[in-house]
């Protein structure tokens, strides 16, 4: 047996009651049917992993026509509410409790992907370095339109009937994604964002319409169900900002004002590049629980909730090869590594096949 006492024990996340403080960090995994409805298949896979303090699924379209993957998840249409209340259904017959990604890909879509229609940005800028998966194969990423200020509010009002459409399917709360070069973070960081006006500019104004989206979503749900997971430093998708710690601190302290349920802060930079301590500026500017995620170990998050920095940490690469982590932290077994070549892959191959203990 392992002594992982602090992320075995019960906690709070706002409303959220968890059993433990291991969270399922959101993993798209493109399963979703071509209407990008959730599938049954999809339900098997997340009720596996009920066991998890909570289950933040996930990216999941709020708009129609933004779809940034093939066969990622939707929530605005009738049968897409209905395929996640199959997986809301299967989750809690477990005893688990499982809440919502809300997404707009921004300037991550492609054409290709959404019968030709252009994607939207802050500003006119392409994604470099980089291409996207389409069916004619892999291409390049297109320069986006820029949003104007008073189609703003139409993304708003998207996030909000998201957000009731979650509620509908039978989710215990949300998470706003302003992470990973997504048009929450695209607003967010000056590296995408050239605009002037109300959403440009200062930072003040990069983060109001992630501030903006949260109020939205908070009027649904109550604040204290609603989480927001931010990215300061990932360079995925060709992102940067240029005060990564001054950003983290003031959109910490915004949401901490607004009581939301946790921060889910993503510490570091797929890419390696981008160094610095957004943890301390999180945690001295955030009032509320702390989300760890990127690369924690079990005795590394134990020891960061035992020293109060966190509330609870989300892992993600290990949760899609081991269903059972929570167990397998328990006993302090060996964790089983996930195969890249099925992540996105159609069918249970590398999805719903990975053991469990009990089998």
């Amino acid at each position: 047996m392992s002594d992982h006492s602090q992320l075995l024990s019960p906690g709070k996340l706002g409303a959220l009651t968890l059993s433990n403080r291991i969270l399922m960090a959101p993993l798209t995994r493109c399963r979703a049917d071509a209407d990008h409805v959730p599938t049954p298949l999809m339900a098997e896979y997340y009720s596996q992993r009920a066991s998890a303090g909570l289950i933040i699924a996930e990216a999941t379209m709020v708009l129609e026509g933004n779809s940034s993957f093939w066969r990622e998840p939707g929530v605005y249409s009738e049968a897409q509410v209905e395929g996640w209340r199959r997986v809301t259904e299967a989750v809690h017959a477990r005893g688990g409790r499982i809440v919502l990604q809300l997404w707009h890909g921004g300037r991550s879509c492609h054409p290709l992907l959404n019968h030709g229609r252009q994607p939207v940005a802050p500003s006119a800028l392409a994604i470099q370095g980089d291409e996207v998966h389409t069916p004619e194969g892999k291409k390049p990423y297109v320069v986006p339109r820029e949003l104007r200020d008073d189609e703003v509010p139409g993304i708003i009002a998207g996030f909000r009937r998201a957000a009731e459409n979650a509620r509908a399917a039978g989710f215990d709360g949300v998470e706003v994604h302003g992470a990973n070069g997504y048009l929450l973070d695209e607003f967010l960081r000056d590296g995408s964002n050239r605009r002037v006006g109300p959403y440009g500019g200062p930072v003040a104004h990069r983060a109001r319409l992630l501030l903006e989206v949260t109020d939205a979503v908070s009027e649904v749900w109550g604040a204290d169900r609603v989480g927001v997971r931010i990215s300061p430093l990932n360079g995925y998708n060709d992102m940067r900002d240029s005060d990564p710690v001054g950003l983290t601190a003031h959109v910490a302290s915004e949401l901490g004002r607004r009581r939301i349920a946790y921060l889910h802060l993503m510490r570091g930079d797929f890419l390696g590049q981008q160094q610095a301590d957004v943890v301390s500026a999180a945690r001295a500017a955030f009032s509320g629980p702390l989300v760890g995620n990127m690369g924690y170990t079990p005795g590394e998050a134990d020891a960061a909730i035992a020293a109060g920095t966190l509330a609870a940490v989300a892992f993600g690469h290990h949760y899609v090869s081991n269903p059972d982590l929570v167990e397998r932290v328990r006993r302090g077994l060996p964790l089983t590594e996930p195969n890249p070549a099925t992540f996105y892959s159609p069918g249970p191959a590398g999805y719903t096949d990975y053991p469990l203990l009990t089998a």
